[in-house]
């Protein structure tokens, strides 16, 4: 696989095929990418919503100001927040470690410990938007993971992110939508796939020291 030759071919699609549905097996390395993403402290305070129903995407358009690769993607992508961070969620995490790992508590506690107080010296909106700091994290290891498995996708901040809370119920789930990824097959017609990137050169992108 030439990494390089599919980040060139990615582009933001914005007209989906219809008629080609991603299948089950591609959908599952998209779902195990977003689980392997990278997080500050491996804490994990975002999560990732699947819709593939017609019906619950063809309401999620207006929201999303009529962009229709809501609807017409194989699937649409929800990333979420947390609307918050409890002592528990980093205790939780913690325990996790000791099962897997087999480490000691003495090792841990301090750790622990120190993360709690991190999280407890933060506002609530405070942690909401570290939360959605490891969300751009996410959607990028997403974007990159499309790109080598051949998969068309386009990342979307422009939503009204309130409506979609509400459809969803995301607030039932303790939950905040911040970006939006529809993914599946471009469209032959759309015109935007033979577009050239336009970057600066990576001599001005880039600086070596």
């Amino acid at each position: 696989m030439d990494t390089i030759k599919q980040l060139k071919w990615r582009y933001a699609t914005k007209k989906f095929d219809t008629t080609k549905t991603l299948s089950k097996a591609k959908l599952d390395v998209i779902l195990q990418a977003f689980n392997l993403t990278a997080t500050s402290f491996g804490l994990q305070t975002i999560k990732l919503v699947v819709i593939e129903d017609k019906d619950i995407r063809g309401a999620l358009v207006a929201p999303a100001f009529g962009q229709k690769q809501v609807q017409n993607a194989s699937y649409l992508l929800v990333i979420c927040i947390q609307k918050n961070i409890e002592d528990t969620d980093v205790t939780t995490y913690y325990n996790n470690i000791k099962s897997i790992r087999n480490t000691s508590e003495t090792i841990l506690k301090p750790y622990r410990d120190e993360l709690i107080k991190m999280m407890q010296d933060k506002t609530v909106k405070e942690r909401q938007q570290w939360s959605t700091n490891q969300a751009y994290i996410a959607l990028g290891n997403l974007m990159t993971v499309c790109a080598i498995e051949g998969i068309d996708a386009c990342p979307m901040e422009g939503f009204l992110p309130d409506q979609y809370d509400e459809i969803l119920k995301l607030d039932k789930k303790g939950l905040k939508s911040v970006l939006l990824l529809p993914i599946g097959y471009r469209a032959e017609d759309d015109m935007f796939s033979t577009f050239k990137k336009v970057r600066k050169p990576i001599e001005e992108a880039v600086i070596k020291i």
